[in-house]
């Protein structure tokens, strides 16, 4: 019909050899548009986690700043629920009609129960999904039961309340995500799995014609509920990522930014641009916030940087390595822990004394890795459960690549002779040479006949090396 076609915006007409042509597509609602207020102020807005910290503080801000006047806020507890008695007295008498609903968002029954709980005279205009639990641990640790938990409360969730609205005429579908699953956060892997799943239905819910919008929050000020949890080391370290926490009122900010934009999804959170650039000089930096330091320029790359730490080992004395090494390692150690320098690390006392958990084990081996160029393992701290225990084992491998780099750069020599045509009678007589002597050494050392060279320790193949060709 072309009224229809004309109806959908601009014409979708052309005439072309006196033909009347109609487009093919029909432009469908504009993807993301996160917010009419106008229709969601004359409806019911329901808001899952209402009566945690981020659920009343959006119920408030609804009320007062977007004329919102019917509320169905819905917990796990419900009316039981801490301080739900005097959240519904203080939006009452904002003007508002509340009702908080005891539900398990994560139960798709219960929450067919909770959207008939909108009064019929203001029909369900808008959803956010504020609603979520925490089980923090490092990835090994993770086990179904403790996916499962975060999953149901975020995704499950999220999905029960997509489907049972998709066909009511909504103009608020808000989704509370996290960098979590953006950036990446250490120790949430569970909680990261859950955030992304958000931004895919968001997306999804958009390329479908419908609103919505997946906000991924950083880290708040106050005790949402959620971040009570978090002690000095834990907010320590976000910031190190380069995450500040917000207020509230910069955070209510974002959320109207958020809404008022056409994007499916988006990050609100309040970076700090100085730590960002500390980081990319590390090269610790995550990649996806690399686009936001495009005028600071990279500082030395991992492999310069061991470079560097080697280089910074030849000539010394076996203390003088150790010395070295060691205060490497106090650094890092007091960088996770938060303290100004390593000399306020006890070299002799264990990582437990000093306050450490699995997290901040996994940041210092991340970091210990940038600098030396190693692959340490995730347990170092465990393995060698002090400062000085882990700065021996650094030595140690360092000492080790030493010997295979000597040994890369005699095989690299070997092959451009070679490939040079220039691997010549006594060279290669030679070379027999040394595997007869490394043959007789491994005799030697019992070991089996049917073993090769390649068998040897790097060590023996070096002093072997060394005494036939002089290389080291």
């Amino acid at each position: 019909d072309l009224a229809e076609v004309l109806a959908c915006g601009e014409p979708q007409i052309m005439i072309r050899s006196g033909v009347l042509h109609t487009a093919r597509l029909v432009r469908l609602p504009t993807a993301g548009a996160g917010m009419d207020s106008g229709v969601v102020s004359a409806g019911t807005v329901l808001i899952t986690g209402g009566t945690g910290g981020l659920g009343s503080m959006l119920a408030r801000h609804l009320v007062t700043d977007y004329g919102v006047r019917s509320l169905v806020l819905a917990s796990r507890r419900g009316p039981a629920a801490p301080g739900a008695e005097d959240l519904i007295t203080e939006l009452t008498g904002l003007g508002a009609r509340v009702r908080i609903v005891a539900c398990d968002v994560s139960d798709r029954s219960e929450v067919v129960e909770l959207l008939a709980a909108a009064p019929q005279d203001a029909p369900l205009t808008g959803v956010v999904h504020t609603a979520g639990v925490l089980d923090d641990g490092v990835v090994v640790s993770l086990s179904p039961d403790r996916m499962d938990a975060v999953l149901a409360a975020k995704a499950d969730a999220a999905w029960h309340l997509h489907e049972l609205t998709r066909d009511l005429d909504l103009g608020l579908f808000v989704l509370y995500s996290s960098v979590a699953g953006v950036l990446g956060t250490a120790g949430q892997g569970n909680y990261a799995a859950a955030n992304s799943f958000l931004d895919g239905l968001a997306e999804h819910r958009c390329a479908s014609g419908l609103v919505a919008t997946s906000i991924a929050w950083g880290l708040w000020a106050s005790d949402t509920g959620m971040t009570g949890h978090l002690g000095d080391v834990d907010t320590t370290r976000l910031g190190r990522v380069g995450v500040l926490a917000m207020s509230d009122d910069q955070g209510l900010a974002l959320f109207d930014a958020a809404v008022a934009q056409p994007r499916s999804g988006v990050v609100a959170a309040r970076i700090d641009s100085a730590a960002l650039a500390a980081r990319s000089r590390a090269g610790v930096l995550a990649p996806m916030l690399e686009g936001m330091l495009s005028t600071i320029r990279r500082g030395t790359s991992d492999a310069a940087a061991t470079v560097g730490l080697r280089e910074r080992l030849t000539g010394l004395t076996d203390a003088e390595r150790k010395a070295l090494v060691l205060d490497t390692v106090r650094g890092q150690v007091a960088a996770v822990l938060g303290h100004d320098s390593g000399a306020a690390i006890d070299a002799g006392r264990s990582f437990r004394d000093l306050g450490f958990d699995s997290l901040t084990a996994v940041e210092t081996r991340n970091r210990l890795n940038t600098v030396t160029g190693l692959r340490l393992p995730a347990t170092l701290v465990f393995d060698y459960p002090t400062p000085d225990g882990v700065a021996t084992h650094i030595l140690t491998q360092l000492g080790d690549n030493a010997v295979s780099d000597s040994l890369s750069r005699l095989e690299k020599e070997v092959m451009e002779m070679v490939e040079g045509k220039g691997m010549t009678d006594e060279f290669y007589s030679r070379l027999l040479n040394l595997t007869r002597i490394a043959g007789r050494a491994n005799e030697d050392q019992d070991i089996s006949p049917s073993e090769d060279v390649m068998t040897m320790s790097d060590e023996a193949l070096l002093d072997l090396l060394d005494d036939e060709f002089g290389i080291s």
